[in-house]
């Protein structure tokens, strides 16, 4: 079959809520920074109600990766679920606006649309509060077999492991998508995600699911279970799927740029320059963005890491998690397309 997507994303639709905020603030709402906790709609609301100014754009990690892709030039689909209400039409208005595909039915009853009540303290570190609502809905129904057969890479979000649900839908996702000849990715997501779903995870890969691996430096030790960054690349340097294939591994180490791990070769990709670090929300979604939208384009791994990098740098030097800046143009400068 032809492919007529170059991305399909599997993810949680959220809706942000984004505040900046102190250190002391955290400390009395007793949230852990840097990190994502599942609430109820009960904290959900007191968050907002203790929460300063804020800004609300959609968001959810994968539909953030869909997003930049497409503002890169790679035809791309998103696959989540919404309620038919206020935020619900917010987040499908948002995402169809910037050229993605969504086409998976609101639900008509049942919990709200999603929202992550994201927190910003000075140093640019978000720390986020999710309250999945609709977006554990999602089911192996909501997922059409023709269209994951028609994305050259199907592309699986790890927060959206939570919801039992989903689960089914990303076996499906994956049992299509390889019957296909197609590729799969996955994003760890969130380390306190990993230690929930580490060995889920490790057997998503080692039994053939997984043929790309996004993670960041945390991420990966915590798959890992070490404290030794190096140790984890060297795990994953040498990890082989269910097919006897080395994996591809892109590990993002923030100001240190980011490492091509495949073939039991590890390749360094520096960091992209940036003015000063706003808010760093979306920053390793944007780099997948950018490093699924350089392979869409037959692009070799570090030029694609390359994109990602330059995609992650400017997310991170405003609020929100969607980029600002014409992406394309600016790789063109740096000569990456």
């Amino acid at each position: 079959m032809t492919a007529s997507l170059d991305l399909l994303v599997l993810g949680n639709a959220i809706v942000d809520v984004i505040a900046r905020t102190d250190e002391g603030f955290l400390a009395a709402q007793g949230v852990t920074k840097g990190a994502m906790q599942l609430v109820d709609e009960d904290r959900a609301e007191g968050l907002f109600r203790a929460m300063g100014p804020a800004t609300i754009v959609s968001g959810g990690s994968g539909a953030n990766t869909a997003v930049g892709a497409a503002m890169l030039g790679a035809k791309t689909g998103f696959v989540g679920k919404v309620r038919d209400d206020e935020l619900g039409g917010l987040f499908s208005h948002d995402l169809t606006a910037t050229g993605v595909g969504f086409s998976v039915p609101p639900a008509a009853e049942g919990p709200a649309t999603a929202r992550c009540f994201v927190l910003v303290t000075p140093d640019g570190e978000r720390t986020m509060n999710t309250y999945l609502g609709a977006c554990q809905g999602l089911g192996p129904d909501d997922v059409d077999a023709a269209l994951v057969a028609s994305a050259r890479v199907v592309y699986l979000e790890g927060y959206l492991w939570d919801p039992p649900a989903a689960k089914d839908a990303f076996r499906k996702a994956v049992e299509i998508a390889h019957k296909a000849g197609n590729a799969v990715a996955l994003t760890l997501s969130d380390a306190f995600c990993v230690g929930r779903y580490r060995d889920e995870f490790l057997g998503l890969i080692r039994d053939g699911s997984i043929d790309i691996l996004f993670a960041n430096s945390g991420e990966l030790q915590s798959l890992y279970e070490t404290d030794d960054a190096d140790a984890a690349v060297a795990r994953l340097r040498d990890e082989r799927n269910g097919r006897g294939r080395h994996l591809l591994g892109l590990v993002t180490r923030s100001e240190q740029g980011a490492l091509v791990v495949q073939g039991g070769e590890v390749r360094s990709v520096p960091a992209s320059p940036v003015r000063a670090v706003v808010d760093t929300t979306g920053a390793g979604d944007l780099f997948a963005a950018g490093f699924l939208a350089g392979h869409a384009r037959g692009l070799d791994h570090v030029t694609s890491a390359r994109i990602g990098a330059l995609a992650a740098a400017e997310v991170i030097q405003h609020i929100g998690a969607r980029p600002q800046a014409d992406l394309v143009g600016l790789a063109k400068e740096r000569g990456l397309l």
